[in-house]
This record gives structure tokens, sequence and C-alpha cells, in this order.
């Protein structure tokens, strides 16, 4: 069983350690292809996107409603409500050691005040699965979907948030928290900031059209949610948000003060092109007020998908010839280095990788991806920057949100009828390198 102390302690030692060991004579030595002693090697799923029928949930509410952002209502998913020991069971059989899931708070606090005893034991029995699998349990306290009820009173841009969130957090942590590895409070909390230069405007009119439906519908005069929301909701979400974490990490810390807490961003690896890039003004926009709380947590999760080149006036196109995603975006693996690196040397905090994968039908992109990228991380450790694990994205395919089940990210794929896994074969690649733990 892995302690998650001395995965802890060992990235903090790394932090100290000579990139590079000196011979005898002085030169150089290779370094190892080996990860350090005690790596997380895990893949990472949300509740919303896996579990299906999550009706109490502020996002279920806008899939089923028209007009709609989202592209198709999640339904069934991939059932993993009732199979989550399938998906315990094949996280194992790839070779992994961690498994990074998320307990909804649309289940267990359903209605507001009124707490869910058999919810929070159906979570606590994956945390005690995880456990006798040899996994050890990361978990994501909100990950995007919010009950109903609490959107519909604002969501994070209602003043009684954090401290909303902070109960529920207590709840939670005093229900599991001595058998749980890790916790992420909030998953990308600023995700829509990196959306706000990427979307264009009718995406964002539809988004607000979505919600002032919904709050018509329901007789409130604001529905906000975490990962859908108007552009002039930004600046009220995300202070929402900063104080959410603050209260949810003390709430944690109150009831298992040695439990490590972190908060996962999305970060891309902006590299600055030309002599007056805007590469810093945008880093600045994303991530910095989120890089300065987490100067006070345990660990930054880190979630990376592309690298951002960044001219004079905004975001420059991929490089010719580049290999492309689903959505037409550069797949560059030294984009998970570039953006660990970033966290860390702003944060000084060890970094998980909470998240890092390809969205692609073709899976030969993902396996042939892989391995590069973990080179590159690997080199970002042998610099010295602590890195205490790395979690892919995604287990299996899943609802990606307003895109529905179009794109594809897992190491596995799922029938949505028989709900059958069947691993592809990029999971044989992470698993090889998982089980060696080395490149």
């Amino acid at each position: 069983m892995i302690d998650r102390r001395s995965v802890l302690a060992g990235g903090v030692a790394l932090a100290a350690t000579p990139a590079v060991a000196r011979g005898r004579k002085g030169k150089a030595a290779p370094a190892s292809p080996s990860f350090p002693q005690g790596f997380l090697w895990g893949a990472s799923t949300a509740p919303h996107q896996i579990e299906g029928n999550n009706t109490s949930s502020d996002l279920w509410y806008l899939e089923n409603q028209k007009p709609t952002i989202f592209a198709e209502p999640s339904g069934d998913a991939a059932n993993s409500f009732l199979l989550w020991e399938r998906d315990l069971d094949l996280s194992r059989a790839i070779g992994l050691n961690t498994y990074r899931f998320g307990v909804e708070w649309a289940r267990i606090e359903p209605e507001k005040g009124q707490f869910s005893q058999a919810m929070l034991d159906h979570y606590r029995r994956m945390v005690e699965g995880c456990r006798a699998r040899g996994l050890a349990p990361v978990i994501t306290y909100s990950h995007f979907s919010a009950p109903l009820w609490f959107s519909a009173q604002g969501g994070w841009t209602n003043p009684e948030s954090a401290d909303l969130f902070a109960r529920y957090a207590t709840k939670v942590t005093q229900a599991m928290g001595e058998a749980i590895h890790s916790v992420i409070t909030l998953n990308e909390p600023n995700i829509l900031l990196l959306l706000k230069p990427m979307l264009p405007k009718p995406v964002w009119e539809i988004q607000r059209l979505t919600m002032t439906t919904a709050a018509k519908r329901l007789g409130v005069p604001r529905f906000v949610c975490a990962n859908v929301a108007a552009q002039d909701d930004l600046d009220d979400l995300q202070r929402g948000l900063l104080a959410a974490h603050k209260a949810g990490r003390a709430a944690i810390k109150a009831v298992r003060p040695d439990l490590p807490v972190g908060v996962s961003l999305a970060m891309l690896d902006d590299q600055a092109v030309g002599r007056n890039s805007i590469r810093d003004r945008m880093r600045q926009e994303l991530y910095g007020a989120w890089l300065v709380l987490a100067k006070s947590d345990d660990f930054i999760g880190v979630q990376n998908y592309e690298r951002a080149l960044w001219g004079e006036q905004g975001r420059l196109p991929p490089p010719a010839g580049a290999v492309l995603n689903w959505s037409g975006t550069e797949v560059w693996p030294g984009s998970l280095a570039g953006a660990v690196r970033y966290a860390h040397a702003v944060t000084g905090r060890p970094v998980l990788v909470s998240e890092h994968g390809v969205g692609s039908p073709d899976d030969a992109l993902r396996a042939a991806f892989i391995p590069p990228a973990l080179a590159e991380l690997k080199k970002a450790i042998d610099d010295g920057v602590p890195v205490s694990g790395y979690c892919h994205w995604s287990l299996i395919d899943n609802f990606e949100w307003i895109f529905g089940y179009k794109p594809k990210f897992g190491l596995a794929s799922f029938d949505p009828v028989t709900f059958e896994r069947k691993a592809k074969p990029s999971a044989a690649v992470l698993g090889a390198i998982a089980r060696a733990n080395r490149l």
C-alpha cells in the first residue's frame, strides 16, 4: 500500500537533489530512466462524466432543457455508479497503482442541508475498493458539477458558496478521510478563463441563453455553473471559487490535518513568440491568483493537454504540419513538462499531474504520444522538479461536457448498451511504463 506521507516527502526531497548525479571524476552520469520510488501511476475520471443519471445535479438539468449548450444529455454515461468495481479492476489490470475519481456533491447533498448517508457509504466503499486493489485513491471533491439547488442560488457567485462547500467537505472527510490518499478540492476552477479567448462569441451567447433559460424555469434571479457561464459571470465566479478552495482546504485540515490537499489547474504550456509576446500577461490572467493561493497547499495538480504560442496580439495557430487533436489544437509531447515546470517554479509546491492526454478517435496517436510526453516529464524531474505522480485522462471514454460523447480521451472504450469496458492499445503502453516505473 502506498503511503501518502512518503510520497510527498520524497517529492520535497527531490527538489533539493542535484539534477544530474556526479561520478567520482566529476563527470555527469546519465539520467536514470526510472521514476522516483513510490511514484503514482494513475488514470482519472469525474463522477458526472461516467456515473450516469446524476439527476439532482445542475448540469443534468441543463443537458435536458431546450435551448442548451450541451450537444446531448449524459444519460447512463458509462454506468459507473453501479459498475465502479469494473473501473477499479480495469485500472489494476492496466498496471496502475492510483485511481483519481470524484465524489458527487449532488448525490451526497441532493437538497440543501440534507446529506445522504447511503451516498457517503457508497463513495466510502469505492475508496476501500481502491485500497483492496492496491490503488491509491486520489479524490476530487468538486469536478464542475454541483447540486441543482446550489447553482439555482447563483452557484459559486453566491456569497454563501464557500461556507456551503466547506460544510460538504467536512462531511466527506469525516466519512472517509483516513482511507483517502490525497484530496483535490476543485477541478480546473480556472477553465473558463482559458476558454474566454478561445471560444467564439456565439458559443458564449448560447451559454448565456442556457443559463437564463434555466433561471426562468426555476424562478430564480441567477443560475451559474462552474464550467457553464456567461462572460460577465467570470469575475464573480472566480472570486467564489478562490474562496471555496481556501474554505474547503481549512475544513478538510480541521478533520484530517495530515491529509494532503491541493487544487488542480488547467494549464497550457505557454510559450513566447517574438519580442513583444503577451505570454506573461496571459499567464497572470489565466493562473495568477490560483498559483498564489496554491503556495499554501500541500501540492498543486497540473492538467495539461496542449501548448499555446503567444505572439504580440494573441494566440498563434499551430505550426504547419503539426499533429492535431479532435478539436484542431496541437498535440505536442513537450507541453506537459513545460506546464509542470512553470507551476512548480511559481508555487514551490510538489506537482501531481492530475490530468494529461489526447482527445482523438485515433488511439495510435495516443499510444505514440504517451512515451515522449513522459520522457520530457522525467527530464523535469531530473532537473529537480518534485513530481509525485501522473494520472492520465481518462480511464474510459466519457461524457465530455458540452461536446457530449464525440471526443475520445479514454485508455479504454465502453459499449453504451452492455457497458463492457475494452482497453485500447494505449493502455498497454502506459501500463508497461507504470509497472516498470521507468521509461
